[in-house]
């Protein structure tokens, strides 16, 4: 059963796993550290978490329940990514990615590629209210396409995760945009209206700043190979606009609120189709290099595709990189660092580490200000401890709803602060489950992107600024 314990005991697994994780990212393992060993540590850091809880007189087998549930919250984000990696793989040996590729190349320059991404993004993710849909499809496609216009990865994923998130937070299909309402006590449409007066300008000052960006990436050398580049595409793939009804497919079912695993999962079936009917020739050719050109060699091409590897032959150097997926495997390691997390956050909830951590933040609110700032802490510890943004929004939607209406402000200054608090700062970390899907998918490390998803890290602080100004601070109407 939870308890509360004191914040001092409660903060030593935070410490132990923020220590532990800094010297293994910056000293040791660098770029290579989500390949296992920031996994072991978040495993050691709940271990730290279980033994002070048990020597405090937690039970064990509550501290075993408590890492059950919490792993069981994030089995829908596991299966997802599973699925997004075969969707990966079958949308590469079908030719829907290269065609993303070759066409965006035709209309998009390195010197408004960055906004027009984050543009791009926001309108897709606004109509399927999923960010993690977003960069799985078209924002793989822009991570493609900005490496063959000679563009830092980091930056082209930035800009698809401020867009992919600016469509979220304000999309009525989001489950973020409707969760936030309900835990405040307020409405999805007024939450939403309510949001803009935050999101809009913080959105708009990323655009500005992605533009300032892109102004100095002329693509240099690159931009002369582009013409060699999609005449290798034209001759490896049977290349046409009729591809896109396969990511038009995934959009339109999400749009009619189809559940996100078996649209995607149609998804990438639907890949394996077309991958039969626009890249035959290709498939059979995969084939034969396995030593078998009838059937058996074409199933095992496709199924490979969507499980484990599929690699396109190129001669461009950036073809070589771009051409090749991993299908659900390439997918394991982030689903074991999701784990790895969901062990330290059960073990932290079931300890009551972080309803101690919790309660210290909210004795910290004093006025409007400090509200929505404690708010803001609570909602960034919570994603740092527990990983991942659902708990983000929820415990402290339920921690703050009294105390936003004791001092007499209206529900939905709650609501607009747990989505630019909780929601868009799940994408920074690298063990929650949002930063290791993200990474996971876009292939660009969550240190590497942080410094270039303006919109997630300029949204608490937008907030701050307009609570801190008194602007559009609802108040509760007097009766």
């Amino acid at each position: 059963m939870e308890q509360k314990s004191p914040l001092g005991i409660a903060l030593i697994p935070v410490f132990v796993l923020i220590g532990l994780l800094l010297f293994n990212v910056k000293y040791v393992f660098q770029d290579g550290a989500l390949d296992g060993s920031n996994q072991i540590i978040l495993m050691l850091s709940g271990a730290v978490a279980a033994l002070i809880g048990i020597i405090r007189g937690v039970k064990w087998e509550n501290i075993l329940e408590g890492i059950g549930e919490s792993i069981k919250q994030s089995v829908g984000a596991i299966i997802i990514l599973l699925l997004i990696g075969a969707l990966a793989g079958s949308w590469m040996i079908s030719g829907v990615v290269p065609a993303m590729i070759y066409y965006g190349l035709q209309i998009l320059n390195p010197s408004y590629f960055l906004p027009a991404t984050a543009v791009i993004c926001a309108i897709i993710s606004l109509a399927t209210g999923s960010s993690w849909s977003t960069t799985a499809t078209v924002g793989i496609a822009l991570i493609g396409i900005g490496q063959a216009l000679g563009l830092n990865q980091a930056m082209v994923a930035g800009a698809v995760i401020s867009g992919a998130y600016f469509g979220d937070k304000l999309s009525p299909l989001s489950d973020t945009t409707n969760l936030a309402p309900a835990m405040a006590g307020t409405d999805l449409f007024t939450h939403i209206r309510y949001m803009l007066y935050t999101t809009v300008p913080t959105f708009v000052i990323s655009l500005i700043l992605f533009f300032i960006i892109g102004f100095w990436q002329d693509g240099g050398a690159e931009i002369q190979n582009i013409s060699a580049l999609n005449s290798e595409l034209e001759g490896t793939f049977n290349l046409s606009p009729a591809l896109f009804i396969v990511p038009a497919l995934v959009i339109g079912l999400i749009v009619k609120k189809v559940p996100a695993l078996p649209a995607i999962l149609i998804g990438a079936l639907a890949g394996v189709v077309a991958a039969l009917v626009f890249q035959y020739e290709l498939v059979m050719n995969l084939a034969t290099e396995i030593g078998d050109g009838g059937f058996i060699g074409v199933y095992k091409v496709l199924v490979n595709a969507l499980t484990v590897d599929v690699v396109i032959p190129a001669e461009h150097p950036i073809l070589v990189d771009l051409l090749n997926s991993s299908g659900m495997a390439g997918m394991l390691k982030t689903v074991w660092l999701i784990v790895a997390a969901m062990i330290f956050g059960g073990a932290m909830e079931a300890c009551g580490f972080l309803k101690s951590i919790s309660s210290a933040l909210l004795n910290l609110a004093k006025g409007t200000f400090s509200l929505v700032a404690t708010t803001v802490g609570t909602c960034l510890t919570v994603n740092i401890t527990a990983s991942d943004q659902y708990l983000a929004i929820v415990v402290p939607g339920r921690m703050f709803a009294d105390a936003y209406e004791k001092q007499g402000l209206a529900p939905e200054n709650l609501s607009r602060t747990l989505e630019d608090s909780g929601t868009v700062t799940s994408v920074l970390i690298p063990w929650n489950t949002c930063g290791a899907y993200q990474s996971g998918v876009l292939g660009v490390g969550v240190g590497a992107y942080l410094p270039y998803a303006f919109f997630n890290y300029l949204s608490p602080i937008m907030t701050l600024i307009i609570a801190g100004i008194g602007y559009k601070i609802k108040k509760i109407k007097k009766a």
